[in-house]
């Protein structure tokens, strides 16, 4: 697994807009070399506030959209079109203003779906999805996602594998269904850490003071079980993109002071 990499930017705005870029660059670069990319989104507010500085992008432009894969890491288990569902919002945030291949945009079971209100079912849906999407090369049981997102929640929580609860403790299934959410709705999906640690690049977002403890603990060498943002790491490449409320509790030796 890969090192973690600071970047601290000087505020949330400023921060979405040079994530929103990096995006980019990384799908167009993969798309280049590939011919297709594959990136896995995030919910909340900064996963919400990236989507919508991509939107606003011109630059967005040069993605081809139709060649794009997308997937989720988590979703709250609530009936399709659900305003709190991470992916009405990403619809309304960016993906209804982009010419995406409605086969490619693999959104996690809704609980008026197929699987009804069985969450747990939902959860071996979504893994048997990511299995047919995989290459034989993926030992994982996922594609080869070029970024996976993830926002990181005060509490540490990544996804939605919260601390000490059993989804962060599961090393075999790639999607689980979790009980018991200490943040509603308590009924959700979510990627295990070893389906997010299979992606080539893990970004983490957190920007606001609230999310300041939650950086630090995470950075400062916390278990996972613990720490769930703490085992979020990328193949090769793990990078935190903070605002500086968020970074104000980490050691300045941690981050060059030019990135601030």
């Amino acid at each position: 697994m890969s090192t973690p990499q600071l970047v601290v930017h000087r505020d949330k705005e400023l921060m979405a807009q040079a994530a929103a870029a990096r995006l980019i660059t990384k799908i167009v670069d993969a798309q280049a070399s590939r011919g297709h990319a594959s990136i896995v989104l995030t919910g909340g507010r900064n996963g919400n506030g990236l989507l919508a500085a991509l939107a606003a992008q011109p630059a967005r432009d040069a993605v081809d959209w139709s060649r794009l894969d997308l997937w989720w890491g988590d979703e709250r288990f609530l009936p399709a079109g659900d305003p709190d569902r991470n992916d009405t919002q990403a619809r309304e945030a960016l993906l209804d203003k982009v010419a995406l291949d409605p086969k490619r945009v693999h959104v996690m079971p809704a609980s008026d779906g197929p699987y009804g209100n069985d969450v747990d079912a939902a959860a071996a849906g979504y893994a048997e999805e990511l299995a047919r999407s995989a290459g034989p090369e993926n030992h994982a049981g996922v594609p080869d996602f070029d970024v996976l997102m993830l926002g990181v929640g005060p509490d540490t929580h990544v996804a939605s594998l919260f601390p000490e609860l059993p989804a962060v403790r599961e090393t075999e299934r790639t999607v689980v269904g979790v009980h018991g959410a200490p943040k509603p709705p308590p009924i959700r999906v979510s990627l295990t850490l070893p389906a997010i640690r299979a992606a080539r690049e893990v970004w983490l977002l957190a920007a606001g003071e609230d999310k300041a403890e939650a950086a630090a603990i995470a950075l400062s060498g916390a278990g996972e079980i613990q720490a769930p943002a703490a085992g979020a790491q990328g193949s090769s490449r793990t990078l935190w993109l903070l605002d500086a409320a968020a970074a104000s509790q980490l050691p300045r030796s941690l981050y060059p002071a030019a990135s601030a």
